[in-house]
């Protein structure tokens, strides 16, 4: 028991030691860091006052969704050329030009006929008069050298305008 006591009162004589009131070097340290440094925060930048856009629909100004229309000068009257969106579609129409490939040509008396090769890997028969494309494509001319094709696409004024591509054999 005595040993106890005697344990205890050391451990109390060690800790009172150790906060004594002297200042070691780091307390010093710090209060001299403390003295020297002078922060200063910048106030923040003042906010600009927010002024929404009114939007005149009195049509001083061109509505924001929709597209601009680009004015050309000697443009002829809007809407002379349309596709015929009436007609039934055909089977070439529902791929872009550029997937399909002419694979074959063939003769049948004096037609011709071209053997287009499609992205759904079947070959289709295309005579002059018919249809392929995304862009209302006409078969205008077959040859063993190419197929001509005349396409109706719309111009920055949106006018449709024609187009003319040739689709070359594969090899």
């Amino acid at each position: 028991m005595r040993m106890i006591r005697f344990a205890l009162l050391a451990s109390i004589l060690l800790t009172t030691g150790c906060s004594g009131a002297k200042e070691d070097d780091l307390d010093l340290w710090m209060k001299q860091r403390k003295a020297q440094t002078k922060g200063t925060i910048e106030p923040l930048p003042e906010l600009k006052k927010y002024t929404p856009f009114v939007y005149n629909a009195d049509g001083a100004l061109s509505d924001p969704f929709k597209g601009r229309m680009a004015i050309v000068a000697g443009v002829q009257e809007r809407g002379e050329l349309k596709p015929d969106l009436n007609r039934p579609r055909e089977a070439l129409e529902s791929f872009p030009l550029e997937s399909l490939k002419f694979v074959g040509y063939l003769e049948q008396g004096k037609k011709s006929v071209a053997l287009i090769a499609a992205p759904d890997n079947n070959v289709y028969q295309i005579r002059p008069g018919n249809y392929m494309g995304q862009n209302f494509g006409v078969v205008t001319a077959i040859s063993k050298d190419e197929v001509a094709i005349k396409e109706m696409v719309l111009d920055g004024t949106g006018n449709y305008v024609e187009r003319r591509v040739t689709l070359n054999p594969q090899e």
